[in-house]
């Protein structure tokens, strides 16, 4: 369903990356990790068409998206749903006018059929009565959840997470662990998640791919990615900064 082709990018002299290879299944749930700063970010961005390589292809549906115009974009970018970050909330709107925004934009759906796409997107993600809330009023998990609720108010049929769990407490981004598995089975969508949790990229994932020195280092299912000898895969999946350093 999606594929890049020794993809590069860079930002003025700094090289982001150096021909990443990658091959997403439709219904594949594929997991992204690396180091801060390696380009993880930047790769998902090229999925969506929000960046467009300095060389090198990005293949959504076998469509070549990498020099299409931004009105072409449009209507692959339908496909896809995203869950930024910080969740990329409007201040200035309520839950539900945040959710419904896609929607809105189309400008193809009635008022009825917005408040009940809306109240049914809320309804997925354990948010029913918030319509009328600021995101101010909200809880980072909460605005998480209303994220969410707007990549999927219109059933996208692939889903990008940017860092899902990032600033979020144990308890609360086990929540959201099980929220991206209810919801990929809900919908039955094509699932890729860029994070540094590894517990996270343990439970959501059913293959996970290591992005080491802006290429795609390596990938597996879980079980054999975790249970890897490769001293790089160990540094990474260990938390440890220098495998051969002793503490006292």
């Amino acid at each position: 369903m999606i594929e890049t082709r020794a993809l590069k990018k860079s930002f003025g002299p700094q090289l982001i990356l150096d021909g990443v290879d990658l091959r997403i299944e439709t219904g594949e749930s594929v997991v992204i990790i690396g180091r801060s700063g390696g380009g993880k970010s930047v790769l998902l961005k090229h999925l969506i068409g929000l960046l467009q390589p300095d060389s090198g292809d990005v293949l959504v549906d076998g469509e070549n998206i990498s020099r299409m115009t931004e009105r072409q974009l449009l209507r692959v970018r339908e496909k896809f749903g995203m869950v930024f970050q910080g969740a990329a909330l409007f201040d200035s709107m309520t839950v539900a006018e945040n959710v419904a925004f896609p929607l809105e934009r189309k400008g193809k759906y009635t008022a009825g059929e917005i408040c009940t796409r809306v109240a049914k997107a809320l309804e997925v993600v354990d948010l029913p009565g918030t319509e009328k809330k600021k995101p101010a009023e909200l809880s980072g998990g909460m605005r998480k959840r209303v994220g969410l609720a707007r990549a999927i108010v219109y059933e996208p049929q692939i889903i990008l997470y940017d860092e899902p769990t990032t600033g979020l407490d144990p308890i609360v981004s086990d929540s959201i662990d099980k929220l991206i598995i209810r919801v990929r089975d809900h919908f039955n969508v094509t699932t890729v998640v860029v994070t540094h949790d590894m517990r996270s990229a343990r439970r959501v994932g059913n293959h996970v791919m290591l992005l080491h020195e802006k290429k795609m280092y390596a990938h597996g299912t879980p079980e054999e990615f975790f249970g890897s000898q490769d001293p790089v895969v160990r540094q990474f999946v260990d938390g440890v900064a220098d495998p051969q350093e002793i503490l006292f």
